[in-house]
């Protein structure tokens, strides 16, 4: 993408300017931070994303996010060296165009990095949210020390990242690694990708709270409901969660059978991918061994051997804190690079 400034107008600003902010954008929150140039974080702010509103909203929300930093920090912009965006979907991250995101209406072709430019005169760069999260554990978490990995997160939807040989993949369209929409049903659930049977209709917080509803209104009892008081849209996936360890049979049922479904996508990783370590990231993944138990007994029965062996499958080391540090690293890095 075009700079803001030539290369020794750069130059300058990088020895000049003393923090970054990283930001992940969420189906649900926005978080925001900013760091110092050697990523120790200073001040975190999180808000709403008010994704049904369209983008020219939630373009404005992350704007009044980075104001409530300069106000919690009194840091300014002229004090910030580079912006990194982690944004869901398909995206081209040289020209900061975001192009398509299945779990934000109204969101086609959006100039996100010009958008930033043009408001705060300071360098943006966007990225897939989880490459950022990928970033972040591969610097700071899981992944550290790692020549190859997959990064999985689990939230309103799922997507991944891929690193092989020290590298990270981004394809002819940069969209290598959208296992979210591995098939996995002919005919299975309908995707807003335009497919239908795609894995993260079936393993993300979408996925597992519709398994519930199903099964809740096929007849099948569960505590769950005695909670939401007859409301399926109160159903959350901790609710899930906390009904787990209570025995209750819905929603031990729906983890296994979540599972066994993830279980069958990290076996085509493996094979297909060859990882020293798959991370599982996101907020499902504080299901923990409740959803992962019966991944973990698909992979040991269905993967390659060698690479099965070869592979650890873990939990995110840094949490929800992973997509907004990688989104920084990621920012500075392009900067450091130019």
């Amino acid at each position: 993408m075009q700079l803001l400034y030539g290369k020794k107008e750069m130059k300058e600003i990088f020895n000049m300017r003393k923090y970054l902010i990283g930001i992940d954008l969420g189906g649900t929150n926005i978080k925001s931070s900013i760091f110092t140039s050697n990523f120790e974080k200073v001040a975190e702010y999180r808000m709403s994303t008010q994704a049904e509103k369209g983008s020219e909203i939630v373009l404005l929300r992350i704007l009044e996010s980075i104001q409530e930093l300069f106000s919690i920090t009194n840091i300014n912009a002229s004090e910030i060296l580079c912006i990194g965006i982690g944004v869901p979907g398909l995206l081209d991250n040289k020209t900061g165009i975001s192009k398509f995101s299945p779990n934000f209406p109204k969101w086609e072709n959006v100039h996100v990095s010009e958008w930033f430019e043009s408001k705060l005169r300071i360098p943006t760069f966007i990225d897939n949210d989880v490459r950022m999260n990928l970033y972040g554990e591969w610097y700071f978490g899981a992944g550290k020390g790692k020549r190859n990995v997959v990064l999985i997160t689990l939230g309103t939807g799922l997507g991944s990242g891929v690193i092989v040989d020290g590298k990270v993949l981004y394809g002819a369209t940069g969209s290598i690694g959208e296992i979210g929409h591995m098939n996995m049903y002919r005919s299975g659930r309908e995707c807003r990708c335009g497919s239908s049977g795609c894995l993260g209709r079936y393993v993300s917080a979408i996925g597992i709270l519709r398994t519930l509803r199903e099964k809740m209104q096929d007849g099948e009892q569960s505590v769950i409901y005695d909670w939401i008081n007859g409301d399926y849209n109160k159903i959350t996936a901790k609710m899930v969660s906390e009904a787990f360890d209570k025995g209750d049979a819905v929603a031990i049922n729906t983890l296994h059978e979540t599972g066994e479904v993830l279980g069958y996508a990290l076996v085509n990783i493996i094979n297909l991918y060859n990882p020293e370590c798959i991370i599982i990231g996101g907020g499902v993944s504080l299901a923990g061994e409740r959803l992962l138990k019966s991944a973990r007994e698909i992979v040991e029965r269905k993967a390659l051997q060698i690479s099965k062996n070869a592979c650890e499958i873990v939990t995110s080391l840094l949490g929800d804190a992973s997509g907004i540090l990688g989104a920084a690293i990621y920012a500075k890095n392009i900067i450091g690079d130019e």
